[in-house]
Parts: C-alpha cells; sequence; structure tokens
C-alpha cells in the first residue's frame, strides 16, 4: 500500500515552493494580451465618440446614454460571468468572453442607428466585462504566493495600456477610414485572438485541484511548474482551501469578510466612477472647449498611459510603506489633479496633458493595485466571485459617472465645473481604503501581502 503522505500533493504549497517559471510567465502574458484587447475595446466608444455625434448630428448629451449603456454590459458580464467562471472554469469563461466581445464590436462597424448602437454597446460590455474576473483569477492562481500580488499588477497594466494604444491608432483610423475602422480592428483582433486562446491556455490549476478530479491534467500542469519533481496522475492533488458551498456570493460576507468587502465596493464605485467618466467624456469635453479632435482622443490616451506607469511606481511603493497607506495615498493625490485639470487653460497643453497623465497615474494607477488587492483577499472558491461582484458594483458606478457628466452637460454646466466635482469621489475612495486597515482581513491581507 503506498504512503498516504507520498500520495498526497498540496498543490499551493507545490506552486509557492516552486520557481515562478516560463510556463507561468506565459500565462500571465496571455492573460495580459487578453487585458490589451479589452482596455482598446472598453475605450473604442469614447474615442469614436466626437466622430459618431458630429456624423449622426447628435447632441453631445445624449451619447452618455450610449457610454451608459455599454458600462452596464460591463456591470452585468461581472456580476454575472464572475460567478460562472468559479463553477465552470476560468479557461472557458475568458474564451467565451473574448468571442462575445469580439463579435459585437465587429458587429457595431455596421450599425447605422442610435438604438442598434445602444443594443450592441451592451452586448459588448457583457464579454468585456466577463474576461476581467477570469484574467485576474488565472494569474493569481498560477502565481506563487510571493509573487500573486506583483503578477496581477503587471497583468492587468495591460488594460489601460491597451486604451493608450488604442487612443493614438483611433487618431489614426478616423481622419483616414472613418470611425468604423475602429470597431474593425476591435471586433477582428479579439477573435482571432480566441484561437490562440483555444489553442495554449489551461484551466486554473488550483480549480482543477478543488474539483478534485482530473489527476492527470494536475499532473502534466504541475510538471511544467515544479522542475525536477514529477507528479503521477495516481496521486492525490489537495487543495488547503476550505471548499466553500451554497450561493459563492454570499461568503463574501462570512468569516469576517462583510466589513471589507463593503469597503472595497465604495473603493471601486467611487473610483470607477471617476475613471470612467473621464475616459468616456474627456475627448468630448476638451473639443467642446477648443482642442483638436485628435488631440483630445489623445488625451485620453495619456491618462490611461499614467495610469500604467502609476500601477508599477505603485506597486514598488506598496513594497516599501503597505497597500492600504499607498493606495489612499495615489487616491488623494489624483484629487489633487483633478484640481488643476479644472483650473488649468485649455491652451496650456504644457500643463494640461502633464496633469492628465498625473491623475491617471493616480486613479487608474491604484484602481489596479485594487484588483490585485481584491484577488489576495478572497480563496480560491469564491476569487472570481470576489473580484467579479467588486469590478460588477464599480460597473455601477462607473455607469452613473458618464450619464452623470451627459445630464450635467445638459444642463449646460461648464466642463470645468464638472471636473471639481469629480474631486468628491476621490475622496470617498481614499476613506474607504484606508478604512481597510481596521478590518482582520484587511490587516492580514496587507501585512501577509503588500501588493
Amino acid at each position: 500500500m503506498k504512503n498516504a503522505e507520498t500520495t498526497r500533493v498540496d498543490v499551493t504549497g507545490a506552486i509557492d515552493a516552486a520557481p515562478l517559471g516560463r510556463f507561468q510567465i506565459a500565462i500571465f502574458a496571455l492573460c495580459a494580451a487578453v487585458a490589451v484587447i479589452d482596455g482598446f475595446d472598453t475605450q473604442a466608444i469614447a474615442f469614436v465618440a466626437p466622430a459618431i455625434i458630429e456624423e449622426w448630428k447628435m447632441s453631445p448629451a445624449v451619447f452618455g446614454t450610449v457610454f451608459g449603456v455599454g458600462l452596464a454590459g460591463l456591470a452585468a458580464g461581472a456580476f454575472v460571468l464572475g460567478p460562472l467562471a468559479d463553477r465552470f472554469g476560468r479557461r472557458l469563461m475568458l474564451i467565451a468572453c473574448a468571442l462575445i466581445f469580439g463579435i459585437f464590436a465587429l458587429l457595431t462597424a455596421w450599425c447605422e442607428t442610435f438604438n442598434q448602437l445602444l443594443v450592441l454597446r451592451f452586448l459588448t460590455g457583457i464579454g468585456l466585462g466577463g474576461a476581467m474576473p477570469g484574467i485576474i483569477a488565472l494569474t493569481s492562481e498560477y502565481a506563487p504566493s510571493r509573487a500573486r500580488a506583483t503578477s496581477i499588477t503587471i497583468m492587468f497594466c495591460g488594460f489601460p495600456l491597451g486604451a493608450f494604444v488604442g487612443g493614438f491608432l483611433a487618431a489614426y483610423l478616423i481622419p483616414a477610414y472613418g470611425w468604423r475602422s475602429v470597431f474593425l480592428v476591435g471586433g477582428c483582433v479579439p477573435l482571432a485572438f480566441t484561437m490562440v486562446l483555444w489553442l495554449t491556455v489551461p484551466e486554473s490549476i488550483r480549480f482543477l485541484a478543488r474539483s478534485g478530479k482530473r489527476g492527470p491534467e494536475l499532473a502534466r500542469l504541475l510538471n511544467r511548474i515544479v522542475p525536477g519533481a514529477p507528479y503521477r496522475a495516481d496521486q492525490d492533488f489537495v487543495l488547503q482551501e476550505e471548499k466553500l458551498s451554497s450561493f459563492p456570493v454570499s461568503h463574501l460576507f462570512t468569516e469576517g469578510r462583510a466589513a471589507l468587502t463593503f469597503l472595497v465596493w465604495i473603493a471601486f464605485f467611487a473610483n470607477l466612477m471617476v475613471m470612467y467618466f473621464l475616459f468616456n467624456w474627456m475627448p468630448t469635453l476638451f473639443k467642446q472647449e477648443g482642442l483638436p479632435l485628435a488631440t483630445a482622443i489623445k488625451s485620453t490616451a495619456i491618462m490611461n498611459l499614467g495610469g500604467v506607469v502609476g500601477a508599477i511606481v505603485l506597486g514598488r511603493l506598496i513594497d516599501r510603506a503597505g497597500a492600504l497607506r499607498t493606495l489612499s495615498l495615489a487616491y488623494l493625490g489624483a484629487a489633487v489633479f483633478l484640481a488643476l485639470i479644472a483650473a488649468i487653460d485649455r491652451s496650456n497643453a504644457m500643463l494640461l496633458l502633464p496633469a492628465v497623465f498625473m491623475a491617471g497615474f493616480g486613479i487608474a494607477g491604484a484602481q489596479i493595485g485594487m484588483n490585485a488587492l481584491t484577488a489576495e483577499v478572497y480563496p480560491t472558491s469564491v476569487r472570481s466571485t470576489g473580484v467579479g461582484w467588486a469590478l460588477g458594483v464599480g460597473r455601477v458606478g462607473a455607469i452613473i459617472g458618464p450619464i452623470v457628466g451627459g445630464a450635467l452637460l445638459a444642463l449646460a454646466w461648464p466642463p470645468s465645473l464638472i471636473f471639481w466635482l469629480t474631486i468628491v469621489p476621490m475622496l470617498v475612495a481614499a476613506l474607504a481604503v484606508f478604512s481597510l486597515g481596521f478590518c482582520s482581513v484587511g490587516r492580514h491581507t496587507a501585512a501577509r501581502a503588500p501588493i
């Protein structure tokens, strides 16, 4: 009879003990590529908005509905498809989401009416929103604990990077080929990449271990991670976590997680409300204030570039000072630069664009840090649910931000005054993150893996 100790394999311990290898880095790169494509397609509507408004002779305020409906799709995707990834697997749902947003982004290139645009942006958003929890969970579950938060942070830089590249690409495509060309690119690329995902991306190794089946697949994957330690299909692969049952969302409020969950939701809601207001309305508002269309579009791209740099720099600062303090200060700093954007003369691009960059540094950069922190808080059984619901609640804020922005424009509020208003949610986000330090789970997470 085989010794139980020799046949039992702790999957989490094996991953944590092994060096971070090429196989895991390849998985992170695939997830980052999905984030790049997601960032491009999420931001595409903001890039083309001024051109559609001009071509269809629309009021800019009316276009807030388009932004809101698209973001409602992102929220629906995060709420519904995030928990499905905890039930059916990260790989299957990730491929399905890429297929969904690729198809409907491509169809948007042929839409002819306002109502068609509304429907297609909502359906595209479902796929975009559902992909995010999957890539965060997949990255988290293949990374050793010592590198988990850093891996998520670097991977998720793909989202603002995709929006940054998309802004400059759209600034070239729209004058040369029209706004529909942006959606042709935004649809064809994810559809082609779906095949790459199908052929290359594996299922989450921790998800497989939680199911208690698929020994051959687990042995094969672990053998690619752990050098010189061959595993066999007949071994007992276990996950040293409590296996949760019942409706997974309920577990976000048990075992001391209720206060932490609510505070995370507040931070996501407030920050994403401001972030998506700026991402969606900034090109239109700046164009309305006299900036050339290309410069107005590039301003959003520069804000996303600030998010990429912010995520990397904040990650290093977090290693030194801790997650909660660093993220709180990042949100406060973002509020300061939003005040500068509101106050700076639009003709002074030498001051305006650096302020936009630094606002993105704090807003988008800290959001990436929050994604990593959230993935670290929850166990495997509800990780995708926890991230998905945090993103989903954040998307509700993201819906409200652009719609309120459109309503304020309809009331003839000057853009500078609207920018001043965005400071309030950033202060709320800073307070919520600071308060996480008073939660037992938050203190434990910050001490164990400060991001």
